[in-house]
């Protein structure tokens, strides 16, 4: 069985899961057609991913069974369209307060993000905040790429941008991010974005600057 039959049996197996419930090795073998040992092997795999889970139930009658179910990180796999759900209320509030009570949203936001990260910028230099910016975001799924420049900066590039479709409709959105960025690294830097995502970029780029 070669590597792409394997993903796509676990990508089988995960949906199943998903659909159906808990199930055991059993049944997922009669389902998929494939042996029990054959079925362990994706299962070991999946559960090394931290994508499923087991829990061992005892039957009236026989041995007890292992029955396999999704843990929350594999739910992340499936398909979600919060955007859209954010953009709906995002537009019911432009039309019912105006754009200023949107904006107004992601400021609020903004605060909130900084309240949150900001501890984890205290003690440290210029250089160790950018490094902690840069795992913030990454966390936050924005793919971040660090790169030093010859003036003792760097450019912080976000190849993902998780909230593209409300930024491209609402671009007070990627203002805000700047005005983040620019108060958790503080006054020793100087913070330019020179490529949005929300305006046909390839990526987020910022040149970050000690200052001088």
């Amino acid at each position: 069985m070669n590597q792409e039959t394997d993903v796509s049996t676990r990508r089988v197996i995960l949906t199943m899961l998903k659909t159906k419930g808990a199930l055991s090795v059993g049944d997922m073998s009669k389902q998929l057609g494939i042996t029990e040992m054959a079925v362990r092997r994706h299962l070991n795999t999946l559960e090394r991913d931290n994508l499923i889970e087991s829990k061992l139930v005892r039957q009236a009658m026989g041995r007890p069974s292992h029955l396999y179910s999704l843990t929350p990180v594999a739910d992340d796999l499936f398909p979600k369209k919060y955007q859209h759900l954010a953009l709906d209320l995002l537009e019911e509030l432009e039309a019912s307060l105006g754009e200023s009570n949107v904006n107004l949203l992601f400021e609020r936001r903004k605060e909130r993000l900084i309240g949150r990260y900001g501890e984890r910028m205290k003690d440290k230099l210029f250089d160790g905040r950018v490094q902690e910016l840069a795992e913030i975001q990454n966390a936050n799924g924005y793919m971040v790429e660090l790169e030093p420049t010859e003036d003792g900066g760097y450019l912080l590039k976000e190849y993902n941008c998780p909230i593209s479709q409300v930024a491209n409709q609402y671009n007070h959105a990627c203002q805000c991010e700047l005005a983040m960025f620019q108060r958790l690294l503080g006054p020793e830097a100087e913070v330019e974005r020179t490529e949005c995502l929300a305006k046909g970029g390839g990526k987020c780029t910022y040149a970050i600057r000690p200052n001088q």
